[in-house]
């Protein structure tokens, strides 16, 4: 695939996605999500037409075709489920997250998102299915008002540029995995989340189904602990023989992802809890939260302890005062602080001791700031940090990925024109989450309340994670909160069960 194609390629695949956000519902917005929904695997396999792993499926035709039939099967399905039954999609999104497959191929090893890849597809078929029957918007509801209305707004504009600045990125192979991985499809989950009417049910029902897989995650990390063994990420199991402490990453690939799921489902958990009035989910919900701390403490993410105590900042200030959270935060931050600088020695403070306890992340942070000076308006191209690093900053040939900082990452590959788009979509995405949260609740909207309150703490929760492991517009969880954040706050007061 010629670089002009591949370039054409993404800003249409963006821009079908940007308009899966945007439509109402109709045969325009069913048209934009199926090309969508076929253009970012046929980029993929175009770009990696040459690469081992796709060789190796084009020697085994077999193989190809079978794994194409049982993928396009397996869409169909779920489409036929989610058209009969319209509550599975939204419960099969949020169950499909935290799944990655490890995938095969040339020797090497991928792991993809493949499970909610697939729920995706057969979530477009069977939306698509019934807008190409509505000829024009629906007129029973009226559009949102305030900051849910710009929310999907920004988030296109968002899409939209990163691809257009894939197109000057000096590795536009990684940039446009980025589009096709990550923005494409999670444009998508946005689009089948947007419309959904977050009841009480849904609500239950999703507290469920992530309390249910997170302590099976911790079962899973706790036999890992126990005995001191880990089944994949060599990069871990390495790095465990040196160290006096046993990290363990359950079911997913990094420690820090693993924490910060694990953290989220606590926010989430521990928002119920304060609102809750019943016994027996008090004790249900206490349980939980008990059980997902034993699995977070072995992960020794610290990042995911701070986003932990991010979302229950978040919480207390929801549930009683927020001057008093505020100082509370406030008091925890400088006690910190003394200990960092002064429990450990001035000596603890040098550079070159500060990077090695990091990890070798506070080179990559004043690396990405040397890019940014570089080329401070508009970066070195979406996707662009490994190789603008290696090429520009790094003087040994260690791998890079990104700065683990999201700013400093986006301010490296896209300038101040990433950074404000970055910083309007979090402006736009907090105000509309909490736009109403903080005055008394209208008589009979205490559940609308605690399903706010969650997204609004998650969110905030992911956000900080972001600031010391990046992965912000790379997670899936982002969209879905950000679909669910912008459906709550422009739902009318429900009362109902």
């Amino acid at each position: 695939m010629s670089g002009v194609l591949s370039g054409l390629g993404v800003v249409v695949a963006a821009a079908c996605a940007a308009a899966s956000i945007l439509l109402p519902a109709g045969r325009a917005r069913a048209a934009a999500m199926l090309a969508a929904l076929v253009l970012f695997p046929l980029l993929i396999l175009g770009d990696q037409w040459h690469s081992p792993q796709i060789v190796d499926l084009r020697d085994t035709p077999a193989r190809l075709a079978g794994l194409a039939l049982a993928a396009l099967a397996a869409a169909i399905t779920l489409a036929y489920v989610f058209r009969r039954w319209p509550i599975v999609l939204p419960l099969a999104i949020v169950a499909a997250l935290p799944f990655r497959v490890p995938l095969h191929a040339g020797g090497d090893t991928a792991n993809l998102l493949v499970p909610l890849y697939l729920v995706i597809a057969g979530g477009v078929l069977s939306v698509a299915l019934g807008d190409w029957t509505v000829s024009r918007p629906a007129e029973t509801s009226p559009p949102p008002a305030g900051p849910a209305r710009l929310l999907p707004l920004v988030l296109a504009t968002v899409v939209l540029l990163y691809a257009l600045q894939t197109l000057y990125s000096p590795d536009f192979s990684k940039s446009l995995q980025n589009v096709c991985f990550f923005f494409v499809p999670f444009s998508l989950v946005y689009g089948l989340l947007r419309d959904v009417a977050w009841t009480r049910r849904l609500l239950v029902l999703v507290l469920w189904v992530v309390a249910l897989e997170a302590v099976a995650f911790v079962i899973v990390g706790s036999v890992e602990y126990l005995s001191r063994d880990l089944f994949w990420n060599s990069q871990v199991i390495r790095s465990n023989d040196f160290h006096t402490y046993f990290r363990v990453n359950s079911i997913f690939w990094d420690p820090n992802i693993y924490g910060r799921y694990l953290a989220l489902v606590v926010v989430i958990a521990m928002a119920t809890l304060l609102w809750a009035r019943e016994r027996r989910a008090l004790a249900l919900l206490t349980g939980l939260v008990a059980v997902l701390w034993i699995g977070l403490v072995p992960t020794f993410s610290q990042s995911s302890f701070a986003a932990l105590l991010a979302g229950l900042a978040v919480l207390a200030a929801l549930r009683w005062r927020w001057r008093w959270t505020a100082g509370a935060v406030g008091v925890v931050v400088v006690l910190g602080a003394v200990v960092v600088l002064f429990a450990g020695g001035s000596s603890k403070l040098s550079p070159d001791r500060i990077n090695v306890d990091t990890g070798g992340r506070a080179n990559l942070v004043s690396g990405g700031v040397d890019l940014f000076a570089q080329r401070p308006v508009w970066g070195y191209g979406a996707g662009s940090f490994p190789a603008a690093y290696r090429e520009h900053i790094a003087t040994t040939e260690a791998p890079v990925s990104v700065s683990h900082t999201e700013p400093i990452t986006l301010a490296a590959e896209q300038g101040v024109i990433g950074l404000a788009a970055y910083a309007a979509l979090l402006a736009v995405a907090l105000w509309t989450m909490a736009s109403g949260l903080f005055a008394p609740p209208p008589p009979g909207a205490a559940r609308q309340t605690v399903g706010r309150a969650a997204v609004l703490a998650a969110f905030v929760a992911l956000l900080v994670h972001t600031m010391a492991y990046a992965g912000f517009y790379e997670d899936p969880i982002t969209w879905v909160l950000l679909a669910a954040g912008a459906s709550l706050a422009a739902a009318p007061v429900r009362t109902e069960t």
